[in-house]
């Protein structure tokens, strides 16, 4: 009876530190982060960075990530179309409004099916995503779309938010350590990496389909076909045939569904 009574007493005191360590987080979060509107997408929004320090953080791993994929692409042609239908989109859309100094780059890496934006206004697409697209619209698309998860300041909410899961993980620990167990040190790995894990997919779909919704957007505002997009999501589609794991297990919506969020979109946006 004494050890049962023993077992629950510790069992509550562990909770308890685990109800401080997630209390510790949540303020953390709060203090150590900035409540900013922005004017574009009219959220008020949690952020770790300035814009200031988006774009300096996003010239700096510039060439990083050049080099990362092969260095830019040496067709001048290439660049030079890209360079044409962002700067359109930047001029002709919201977005232009920003602080963000836009640059595209159409990087040497024919392998990789893959497109992304780094803080403060860098995009990249690759060689191998660039010559599955026939259409300037369809670029136009992709860029859009990479332009939106700069403006909603995806990278900044992340960075924000990554403490918050820290704490989240960590008093998951504490919650399911029994040192009396030695199988709870593995269960104590597991909880942290499926409280972290769960966190930042949910909020990567979010900030993909937020990104989808934005890039449609600013794809009529700079007289785009925004239709063009569902057709982008055909081609990812594909191209990840076999190799896409189910939605909930993925960064990226299943393409079907973001189809559906285009159309709502496009409507939305060109009434």
């Amino acid at each position: 009876m004494a050890e049962n009574s023993s077992g629950r007493s510790t069992l509550t005191r562990r909770l308890g530190i685990a109800v401080v360590v997630l209390l510790v987080a949540v303020v953390s979060y709060y203090l150590t982060t900035r409540e900013e509107h922005n004017p574009i997408t009219g959220e008020d929004q949690r952020v770790a960075l300035s814009v200031e320090q988006e774009i300096a953080l996003g010239l700096q791993a510039r060439p990083e990530m050049m080099q990362e994929y092969g260095g830019l692409d040496p067709s001048q042609e290439g660049q030079q179309r890209i360079d044409r239908i962002g700067e359109r989109i930047v001029a002709q859309s919201a977005a232009g409004q920003s602080p963000y100094k836009f640059e595209f780059h159409l990087l040497d890496d024919a392998e990789t099916v893959n497109a992304f934006a780094l803080p403060g206004g860098q995009i990249f697409m690759t060689e191998g995503l660039y010559k599955l697209l026939d259409t300037d619209e369809e670029i136009a698309g992709v860029l859009a779309h990479e332009v939106g998860h700069v403006i909603a300041r995806h990278s900044s909410e992340q960075m924000a938010r990554a403490k918050l899961t820290e704490g989240l993980a960590k008093a998951g620990q504490i919650a399911v350590y029994d040192p009396e167990n030695p199988q709870s040190s593995e269960m104590k790995a597991k909880m942290a990496q499926l409280v972290s894990a769960m966190v930042s997919m949910k909020y990567g779909r979010d900030d993909e389909l937020e990104s989808d919704d934005l890039g449609v957007r600013f794809m009529v505002e700079s007289n785009y076909d925004p239709h063009a997009m569902i057709e982008v999501m055909k081609v990812l589609d594909q191209a990840s045939q076999g190799n896409r794991p189910p939605e909930f297990m993925s960064t990226h919506p299943d393409p079907d569904n973001r189809i559906e969020k285009i159309k709502a979109a496009i409507a939305k946006y060109s009434r």
